[in-house]
């Protein structure tokens, strides 16, 4: 059986070697290995190529976030959980979203918990959106994030190279929630390919990451609402980069 293969990134020395403890019972996962929040944390688990890298956003906190998004802007094919040491902050889980996290769990989660979201990001689910809805006032600050980048059509003229029609598909499925594995296994194709894809759509947009990507697509009618690519044929712009980034295009 392949295993889920994941990295561990915590100040807490007793939640990381119980969770390395709970792991190593597991059939399906694998803890590659384990880090301190610390400057070289983000090389470090990029060095493992993890599928999943679990990010304590405890204490420091803006360390714990910045490494969470270092992770996804890097490395888009790496899926992070957020662990946070309470449930109670709205601004620390919307913070979380923007950082591209894919999940979020208190400290006290039992490993079982732990476990079952890391298989369910596996499968192609961003179990996040589940913490978004049972929140109003996260859910309201996602959608105006959502609208900030509607209204900012003057500062988004500043494109790079228009996608190709295989890499406007690939977006079009990401528009909908899908993750890299779904839209492999929709277009026939290898995950990998996917990831090449992704990794070219974002450096032609010269975006921050797979959300930021949508939005622009989106807003410049490359593709729609529904995930579909636009008809149009999209200009070709060109400048530097410009907007900042989004949250995760499965809650639009």
């Amino acid at each position: 059986m392949e295993k889920i293969q994941v990295f561990i990134i915590s100040n807490n020395t007793l939640f990381r070697r119980g969770l390395r403890q709970a792991l190593s019972e597991s059939q399906d996962i694998e803890l590659l290995a384990e880090s301190d929040i610390n400057d070289n944390a983000v090389d470090l688990a990029l060095s493992f190529a993890p599928e999943t890298v679990l990010v304590d956003i405890g204490l420091p906190m803006l360390n714990g976030l910045n490494l969470a998004r270092q992770i996804t802007q890097r490395s888009p094919a790496i899926s992070v959980i957020v662990l946070t040491p309470y449930n109670g902050d709205d601004n620390q889980l919307f913070q979380a979203i923007k950082s591209g996290a894919a999940g979020y769990l208190t400290m006290d989660a039992g490993a079982d918990e732990i476990a079952s979201a890391i298989r369910k990001i596996h499968q192609g689910e961003f179990i996040i959106n589940e913490m978004v809805l049972s929140r109003p006032r996260v859910a309201e600050k996602v959608l105006k994030q959502f609208q900030d980048f509607a209204v900012m059509g003057g500062a988004m003229e500043t494109l790079a190279t228009p996608l190709t029609a295989r890499e406007l598909e690939v977006l079009g499925q990401a528009a909908q929630g899908f993750m890299n594995k779904q839209i492999a296994f929709k277009l026939g194709v290898s995950e990998q390919t996917i990831k090449n894809h992704m990794t070219s759509i974002l450096r032609k947009l010269d975006a921050n990451d797979r959300t930021h990507a949508v939005v622009l697509a989106l807003h410049y009618g490359w593709i729609s609402s529904r995930g579909k690519e636009s008809t149009t044929e999209p200009a070709k712009t060109n400048g530097t980069k410009s907007s900042p980034r989004s949250v995760n295009a499965s809650l639009s």
